[in-house]
């Protein structure tokens, strides 16, 4: 019987190798359409074509020793050390955020100060993406209005996953319900951003939720218990804003190419994560969890060490998804 380690890693390696496949079966189909369209035009060109033609491939040539050069690694190592940083980053990430919510100091209190927690998280995030700008350079004439709205959006997501881990449902659920996030993400880009899906796409999101499912249901030996209702209404209201955002951020980017403009990796770390921690932090404030979360965090070391490594996970698991 497969324990569940060895099914997470299966379904890492298989969705690594299926991602290089299906790259390296667009980019072979790429090169036999440009050999195909390049054979016809030197049947029936001039010289002159063939002149031109000759100068086009070595400047591509050219422009490609130049690419390759730059490139360093290939694209296939890349994919694979991504995605590796991304599994290691969140996998621990998950296991934190457990933790600080089941966390009870030595009066039996638990912490329930989601929004004083995204937004330390948001920090850690602006900060980490701020060095990334200062490195690469930042882009100008953004859409700001849409990162705000897409940072708004993706900060209530996850307090409220947060709220329902606060709220007595199991992390085990709450990875239940959020690996189908994809389903309402698809949706609100089909409704918000006019988005178009192929068949092979619908395909590999089912796939991806299965095998999340049974990863999340292998190490499962025994019923947990009961959900409360207020969890699980969080948990819809979470799965709510992740397709509202999804919407959100296709129209960011139709309405950055519309400004002719192109977001950085770090443009998207950077705005993102800001409006997420003015976000949270206005609802803290009004909350008044400043207060009651860094009393807390600081009157229990062993809780503040959790919520350090919490925030910082975040930010790596962020790098690498913009390596």
């Amino acid at each position: 019987m497969l324990n569940r380690q060895t099914i997470l890693t299966i379904i890492y390696i298989v969705t690594i190798l299926s991602t290089i496949t299906f790259a390296n079966t667009n980019t072979k189909s790429n090169i036999l359409d440009i050999k195909s369209s390049l054979l016809t035009k030197k049947s029936t060109s001039t010289t002159k074509t063939k002149q031109l033609f000759d100068q086009s491939i070595i400047s591509s040539t050219a422009t490609m020793t130049k690419e390759q050069k730059s490139v360093g690694l290939p694209q296939s190592v890349k994919l694979i050390i991504g995605a590796g940083g991304i599994y290691a980053a969140f996998l621990y990430y998950g296991t934190l955020q457990e933790d600080v919510f089941h966390f009870k100091s030595s009066t039996g209190e638990k912490f329930k100060d989601a929004w004083f927690l995204q937004a330390f998280e948001a920090l850690a995030n602006v900060i980490i993406g701020g060095i990334g700008l200062l490195l690469t350079g930042g882009t100008k004439n953004l859409p700001q209005d849409m990162f705000a709205l897409s940072g708004a959006t993706q900060v209530c997501a996850k307090a409220f996953t947060s709220l329902a881990l606060a709220n007595g449902v199991s992390f085990p659920v709450v990875t239940l319900s959020k690996s189908g996030k994809m389903v309402p993400v698809m949706i609100g880009s089909l409704l918000l951003g006019g988005a178009r899906y192929t068949l092979r796409e619908y395909a590999a999101v089912l796939a991806i939720i299965i095998g999340t499912c049974i990863v999340s249901m292998g190490g499962k030996k025994k019923a947990g218990p009961a959900s409360s209702v207020l969890g699980i209404v969080f948990i819809f209201l979470s799965l709510s804003c992740d397709g509202i955002t999804g919407g959100v951020q296709k129209r960011l980017k139709s309405k950055s190419q519309a400004l002719g403009v192109k977001p950085k990796p770090y443009d998207f770390m950077f705005w993102t994560n800001l409006y997420m921690g003015i976000t949270a932090a206005i609802i803290a404030l009004f909350l008044g969890e400043f207060t009651t979360g860094f009393k807390f965090v600081t009157e229990n070391p062993e809780l503040l060490s959790k919520v350090l490594k919490f925030g910082l996970c975040s930010a790596i698991g962020q790098s690498f998804i913009f390596y």
